[in-house]
């Protein structure tokens, strides 16, 4: 089912001669490469925003799209939680759940000390709704660096499940690469495809979101206590291109963009 790839021995110091920032480590063979994420979200953002948002394609873009390894359906009663794969017709008590075959398969490969230890697929959470999926990956960063798993940003989202938004220290965690769900109606299938991002993961330096950082921040109460350099900054960002008749089309973009090709 899907794509193969050759088994690999999975080794965490193998980042350590890696130059780059992130190594993903597939474990379930089914599951799709991981894939640089789109600015024009597939294609599924307007035209215009992509020609001249440049904050939304950049945001777009940014980090990694991760798939689900197999199309499967979720269905929660308001009590309990079922799943079912593409191919299957009944539906499975869900409290944890193997990917199939997956187990057979990590334990011919695995030490004999970790034999038994595969992950599940998908399991619920004492929460009422909630559920983990596991991406089928892990996934080893640098030294100081973390991974935001939040949802694909810009993409169109189901109205039936939201995300639970979460950073895991990579850099420290040698573990499945996971998201969790919570299912917002009940007595309706759920649907994740294949072909559709899971999730979308982004780079953090851990110093960005330490408390230091974000325990402080400037505030300027009012427009009285602008001061000349920050009514010159507003001058030169609003007045200065010219009206909103007049001013160049895609202004900012074309600032950012030239910025970024010569830093």
């Amino acid at each position: 089912m899907g794509i193969q790839t050759p088994k690999t021995t999975l080794n965490s110091r193998q980042i350590e001669s890696s130059p780059s920032l992130v190594k993903f480590y597939r474990m379930i063979l089914d599951c799709p490469a991981p894939q640089r994420a789109d600015r024009s979200a597939g294609g599924l953002i307007p035209t215009r925003a992509f020609r001249y948002c440049e904050p939304m394609t950049t945001a777009s873009a940014y980090g990694w799209y991760i798939f689900p390894p197999m199309d499967f359906s979720v269905l929660w009663d308001g009590n309990d939680l079922y799943w079912r794969y593409a191919d299957a017709t009944n539906w499975y008590p869900l409290t944890a759940a193997q990917y199939p075959d997956f187990s057979s398969s990590f334990d011919e490969s695995c030490p004999d000390t970790l034999k038994g230890y595969a992950p599940p697929f998908i399991s619920s959470a004492p929460e009422p709704g909630v559920l983990k999926i596991w991406s089928g990956f892990i996934a080893k960063t640098q030294p100081d660096w973390s991974l935001l798993v939040r949802r694909p940003v810009n993409l169109p989202g189901s109205q039936l499940y939201e995300y639970y938004e979460g950073i895991i220290e990579t850099d420290r965690w040698f573990g499945p690469l996971f998201t969790n769900v919570r299912l917002t109606k009940t007595d309706i299938p759920v649907s994740f495809k294949r072909e559709m991002p899971l999730i979308q993961v982004q780079p953090l330096h851990r110093s960005t979101y330490s408390e230091s950082i974000l325990r402080s921040f400037d505030f300027t109460e009012t427009v009285d206590d602008f001061t000349a350099d920050d009514w010159d900054n507003y001058y030169n960002t609003i007045v200065a291109p010219g009206t909103p008749q007049s001013r160049e089309r895609g202004l900012y973009a074309k600032q950012s963009r030239r910025a970024r090709k010569s830093s």
